[in-house]
């Protein structure tokens, strides 16, 4: 899989934007092959920063990833 293929796009919903101020996380739905390891690689050299963690959840519009970045 290519990594330009991995990230689809943000969700930016009240929800998601309060998870950003308060846990420090991003959201994006991502391609439903793409791997945890994959998805931390793509988000670290795409935007430089440092990816703590990556939780994936698949739902109706698709594959979820919530990504804690470090302070």
């Amino acid at each position: 899989m290519e990594e330009y293929e991995v990230l689809k796009y943000p969700v930016s919903t009240e929800k998601c934007l309060k998870i950003m101020e308060t846990e420090n996380k991003i959201v994006f739905i991502v391609d439903r092959k793409a791997r945890k390891q994959l998805i931390k690689k793509v988000i670290e050299e795409t935007f430089k920063v440092k990816v703590n963690k990556v939780n994936t959840l698949i739902g109706r519009e698709g594959k979820k990833a919530y990504i804690k970045l470090e302070k």
